[in-house]
């Protein structure tokens, strides 16, 4: 819920990552979610996601090994993904494969860690012309990842 220290959280590991010369990335669904990260971008401008996700069956991002892009994600030790809840299970679906591939590492996210955010209480993820049944199954947590997270949950307000 909203004031338990997400985002403080978030930043915190983010900065204590940083501070050890490491590489973490913090990206968020949302342009507003992404400002309030240290040197956050949206996740579609970070993994530059394909906008056909609802169409394609494996989609992967469109970075290419040996670019900027792609050798950011293979010394990356750490992403963070705020508001992972508004995005369709098929950008993290990508991500998965594109870590995977530019890695050379076949375990979930090529074997690096990532975070996710959000709360799904808040708005799920958009699907043109779509129903709720559709946006239900567009969720992160119908991925074929899902069993695979690990749900801590920040309960105490902290804005009182």
């Amino acid at each position: 819920p909203g004031g338990t220290g997400k985002t403080f959280l978030i930043s915190l590991i983010l900065s204590n990552i940083r501070s050890k010369g490491q590489i973490a990335l913090g990206v968020a669904s949302s342009g507003v979610a992404a400002t309030l990260l240290p040197g956050g971008r949206t996740a579609h401008s970070a993994f530059k996601l394909p906008l056909n996700l609802n169409y394609n069956d494996q989609p992967m991002c469109n970075i290419k090994r040996g670019s900027v892009e792609g050798r950011l994600l293979q010394e990356c030790v750490f992403i963070v993904w705020d508001e992972c809840t508004m995005s369709n299970k098929s950008a993290f679906e990508a991500l998965d494969r594109t870590l995977q591939d530019l890695r050379g590492n076949s375990r979930l996210m090529g074997g690096m860690t990532v975070l996710l955010s959000g709360d799904f209480r808040q708005t799920l993820p958009v699907v043109p012309r779509g129903t709720r049944a559709d946006e239900i199954k567009a969720c992160v947590k119908k991925s074929y990842l899902w069993p695979n997270v690990k749900t801590l949950k920040l309960t105490t307000n902290m804005r009182v």
